[in-house]
């Protein structure tokens, strides 16, 4: 069984050769790691998928995910300067906009002056006018560069065909070099497109203060969304994950998920589900006490799974519970579990995950959320090595 065919199995409650292990890596281990300038990883699709692919290799993942959209092939003719500054990779667009990538974390980009991007004013935004939220701020967060690139200022990105050739790119491009590997893609959530508009603090006071504005926000980033899996579903992924990382209890309750959440993640979950793919979303942190909110939306899967103390996700239960509906994916505590543990507390974690998630399949081995940067090359391989030793669906 190859690896595309085990986290396919997997994802679909059939038995595998082996729980598969797949875990997203921090973009900062690969700046780390590889010998490729951190821009490059960054803005440059084939750069970006030949990293990918590379550590996919070296540490026998069954899978990765493609969480940066493509970008067009001449993206440099957007910059005005690159130059290296105590120690780190600038980029200065033509813009103004400064672009730093620090040695192991995402890139941030800022104003020239060092100042925060633009946020949209609740106050002062029309759903119906897209003029008036369609903000460098806003630009940068979902879509992880400084600008739109060749995108005209008045596109109608809720249409398909709004949407340039190169979106998908980095997709075709891995689809292309990893036919036996499980390539998934990740798309924003709705909410996460009204967080990142507003910013966080107010984002969240406006789902209290103008409840009826956010709802007008959402339907029209549920129709943004969609189309964006309609870009991506023709290319084959394996897998398409909804990044909702802050709708977490940290975040929102209950009964502001059910409201501001479910219906618009389940119109999203619809729209992949008409390519005949799994689709699964990626939550952060305490997720516990809505599990059970989460498989409302009709989704395969669930990412992350954070146990306590990062979390509240027991995976005994929640597998007992919702294991027969809904994959899993993580659960390993990607700081105290996987970053800070010795070695005998790493493989126990491990080997802990295996025999909670092996039976009846629907598991895929992996760090609750993202790969910290900083661990190491060492302990990833251990994850495979230990699968292949305890994760088999055999007479052992």
């Amino acid at each position: 069984m190859n690896s595309r065919e085990r986290v396919a199995a997997a994802m679909r409650h059939a038995i595998p050769d082996r729980v598969p292990v797949m875990c997203q890596v921090a973009l900062g281990h690969y700046f780390l790691h590889s010998v490729c300038a951190p821009a490059d990883i960054w803005f440059d699709s084939e750069v970006f998928v030949r990293t990918l692919a590379e550590f996919q290799q070296r540490y026998r993942f069954d899978g990765f995910l493609i969480n940066v959209p493509g970008r067009p092939a001449d993206w440099r003719t957007w910059l005005r300067e690159q130059r290296r500054e105590n120690g780190r990779q600038v980029l200065t667009w033509h813009d103004g906009l400064v672009t730093t990538f620090p040695p192991d974390d995402n890139a941030h980009t800022t104003q020239a002056d060092g100042g925060d991007l633009q946020r949209a004013d609740p106050a002062r935004v029309d759903p119906t006018d897209p003029g008036t939220y369609r903000v460098p701020g806003y630009v940068w967060n979902t879509w992880h560069a400084p600008t739109l690139f060749d995108v005209p200022a008045d596109a109608e990105l809720t249409n398909p065909a709004a949407y340039p050739d190169w979106l998908t790119r980095s997709l075709r491009l891995a689809r292309e070099a990893c036919p036996e590997v499980s390539i998934h893609v990740e798309v924003f959530s709705p909410l996460t497109h009204l967080l990142e508009l507003f910013g966080y603090q107010p984002a969240l006071l406006a789902l209290l203060d103008s409840p009826q504005l956010c709802h007008q926000l959402l339907e029209r980033f549920t129709h943004m969304v969609t189309a964006m899996v309609q870009c991506y579903g023709p290319h084959q992924p394996d897998a398409i994950l909804i990044s909702s990382a802050f709708a977490g209890a940290g975040f929102i309750s209950r009964e502001m998920y059910r409201e501001f959440v479910v219906p618009y993640e389940r119109r999203v979950v619809a729209a992949i589900h008409e390519f005949g793919v799994p689709a699964y979303t990626h939550t952060c942190g305490a997720i516990g006490d809505r599990l059970d909110l989460m498989a409302e939306t009709c989704l395969d899967g669930i990412d992350t799974l954070d146990p306590p103390p990062l979390g509240t996700v027991d995976l005994a239960r929640a597998k007992a519970e919702f294991g027969s509906g809904l994959f899993f994916k993580g659960n390993l505590d990607a700081v105290h579990e996987m970053l800070y543990a010795d070695d005998a507390g790493f493989r126990q974690a491990v080997l802990d995950r295996l025999r909670i998630g092996k039976p009846g399949s629907g598991y895929v081995l992996s760090s609750a959320c993202s790969v910290a940067p900083r661990v190491s090359p060492q302990r990833l391989m251990m994850l495979s090595e230990l699968a292949d030793e305890y994760g088999r669906y055999d007479s052992r």
